[in-house]
């Protein structure tokens, strides 16, 4: 299978290359700088500036499928009027550009895996009244939720074009090297973390393992379209996040981060991404077969 990935070097996209690369598939990865990337035989990096239709098709030309991660990462910094005027603006870009560019194919990749979040469901503050959202509950309110749904109508109209489409509702993702954990476990490993804000508010995640199988699952299985909860299936709070990391890595979690503190930090970023959630069940992908490798906590926070 040739498959092209946007954000194909990003957290995820840099997982997804590597497991389908490993399994004998070809992968191509438009990039800015290309050549900042080492090439290996099922492995190719291809210029294209991120707008531009008529590159990106070129591109896209024999490709089997498609997945579309690219986007202003959401916790780069402070949500500024600026910085969420990028985090939208980027992903519609994208999105555009790929329409576009599936305009001109006269032959398309069947598949399209179009990327999206968990924040499209809403945020709550408090776990005991969050509902559990299952990919038939419609979007919330709030800036992740309108941001979650305009990146998935960006490419709506390749389903108008015959292709297969996918839409990967990602919780925040588990691993050492990158996403939250890349950035709290220096702190818990210095013994200085703690609860955050309440601790009552609900926690979806997903290790980057799962991740990187549900989509290429969905890649695999060409009778599946529309939404996926990529999340765990167990459900958590912010609480009970961190006292399992402060027991995998064997350190205390004793420091508490007010919430006001964190609004003050962040502002709305705080409000919606740090100190509320959402409860989400993957029903989708149990119900089509899937299994977790990381159903649990206990057994994602493996170091």
């Amino acid at each position: 299978m040739r498959v092209v990935i946007l954000g194909g070097s990003g957290f995820i996209g840099t997982a997804l290359t590597s497991h389908l690369t490993s399994r004998g598939d070809d992968v191509v990865i438009p990039s800015r700088h290309p050549s900042t990337f080492s090439p290996s035989h099922n492995r190719e990096f291809r210029s294209w500036d991120g707008r531009n239709a008529q590159g990106l098709a070129e591109i896209l030309e024999g490709a089997d499928g498609v997945v579309n991660l690219l986007g202003e990462n959401i916790a780069a910094g402070r949500w500024s009027p600026e910085q969420k005027i990028r985090i939208v603006q980027s992903r519609l870009d994208a999105g555009s550009a790929l329409v576009a560019a599936l305009e001109m194919l006269s032959t398309r990749p069947r598949t399209l895996i179009q990327a999206s979040a968990t924040g499209y469901y809403g945020f709550w503050a408090d776990a005991a009244s969050a509902p559990d959202c299952t990919e038939e509950r419609g979007g919330g309110s709030g800036f992740l939720a309108e941001t979650a749904a305009q990146w998935e109508d960006s490419t709506q109209k390749a389903e108008e074009l015959g292709m297969r489409r996918c839409i990967i509702r990602t919780a925040p993702v588990l691993a050492p090297q990158g996403g939250i954990l890349s950035r709290i476990m220096p702190v818990f490993r210095l013994g200085l973390g703690g609860p955050v804000g309440s601790g009552k508010q609900p926690f979806a995640w997903i290790h980057l393992d799962d991740e990187v199988a549900a989509i290429t699952f969905l890649l695999d299985h060409g009778e599946l379209s529309g939404p996926f909860n990529l999340a765990a299936p167990e459900h958590a709070t912010m609480s009970t996040f961190v006292h399992a990391l402060s027991h995998a890595l064997n350190r205390p979690a004793w420091l508490p981060v007010p919430g006001g503190l964190l609004r003050l930090a962040f502002g709305d970023m705080a409000t919606e991404l740090i100190l509320a959630g959402q409860k989400v069940s993957p029903v989708r992908l149990l119900e089509h077969g899937f299994l977790f490798q990381h159903p649990t906590l206990a057994s994602a926070l493996v170091f």
